[in-house]
């Protein structure tokens, strides 16, 4: 099992900043949709189960074509997938689930979003990679930009129970970034993300017919700011965008970037999401969060700049075992 000692970076720098804002507007697309699916009576744990099934069913056949055979690194690579579908998809998802039934879904993502912190001190703990002064200098700009972007400096509700789930959340989206920025395993991103989509839908659907997570479905049409479309549209959309599009551009993205500075673009998710929001549900981002959003963006630039130069390399193909 790795580690997550590892940053194993391959391919070029640019080539995973592109995967990184892929994957960064794919995961910033589910909120305007999750909301739209809302509004008709749908449950937040009824749309995350459908967006997880449809992603691991979709990359079910990829995920296996791309091992080319080469089985054993399945099983060797076991309790990596595990551990991405426990932490990384379904933890991340209930826990902020739980966390928001407790406090304000602004501070509950702040919270999670603090991220790239733990990634930072667990690659300078495990493998001695101390952050430099500019790594530093673009965590607090990036910092001080999510708290505009989210609007959280007023009176907001928090309770030590809503803190302590959006912790788990932040724990499982950590988890994420240093999985997937760890190639040492050998597995191909659509196969990671298809065996650890694959293990969350168990465990989500475990979680659903236990009780845990409430579920609840509606069939009507979703309305947006200037356009409906029927629910299983919008499912669809949910599933093969937000779900399997994202994640496996987000493996390919730390990837090429490593785990550091992958956490990192990975904040201009929040940034997608307010604009997708107005776009799709007409709700206009304040001054301040415009500030804020250009903030996020100038830390992301800061940690990019503090990361050390490297010549681009292909991807290589593990051996077959």
């Amino acid at each position: 099992m790795s580690s997550f000692a590892h940053d194993t970076r391959v391919g070029t720098a640019a080539g995973g900043m592109a995967f990184a804002l892929v994957a960064a507007v794919a995961f910033g697309l589910s909120g305007s949709l999750g909301k739209g699916l809302l509004e008709i009576g749908w449950t937040a744990g009824s749309a995350t189960l459908a967006r997880v099934a449809i992603a691991a069913a979709l990359l079910a056949i990829p995920g296996a074509m791309a091992l080319r055979g080469r089985w054993g690194t399945v099983w060797r690579a076991l309790p990596t997938v595990l551990l991405y579908g426990l932490f990384a998809v379904a933890g991340a998802q209930l826990c902020f689930f739980f966390a928001v039934a407790q406090m304000d879904v602004g501070v509950a993502l702040l919270v999670e979003y603090t991220a790239p912190v733990a990634v930072v001190l667990w690659l300078w703990l495990r493998r001695g990679q101390r952050p430099t002064s500019l790594t530093l200098a673009g965590a607090v700009v990036a910092a001080v930009g999510l708290l505009l972007l989210l609007g959280v400096l007023g009176g907001v509700s928090v309770s030590i129970g809503g803190v302590a789930w959006a912790l788990g959340a932040m724990v499982g989206l950590a988890v994420y970034y240093l999985v997937s920025g760890d190639g040492s395993h050998g597995l191909p991103p659509v196969t990671l993300a298809a065996g650890g989509l694959l293990v969350a839908v168990v465990i989500l659907a475990v979680a659903a017919g236990t009780g845990i997570l409430p579920m609840g479905v509606g069939t009507g049409t979703v309305k947006f700011a200037s356009f409906a479309a029927p629910w299983w549209v919008v499912v669809l959309v949910l599933g093969v965008v937000t779900g399997a599009v994202s994640y496996v551009s987000g493996i390919a993205a730390a990837r090429r970037l490593g785990a550091r500075l992958a956490s990192f673009v990975g904040l201009t998710e929040v940034l997608a999401a307010a604009l997708l929001a107005w776009l799709l549900l007409g709700e206009a981002p304040r001054a301040v969060q415009v500030v804020g959003g250009a903030l996020v963006l100038v830390g992301v630039v800061l940690v990019k700049l503090a990361e050390p130069r490297r010549a681009g390399q292909p991807l290589p193909l593990p051996q077959a075992s």
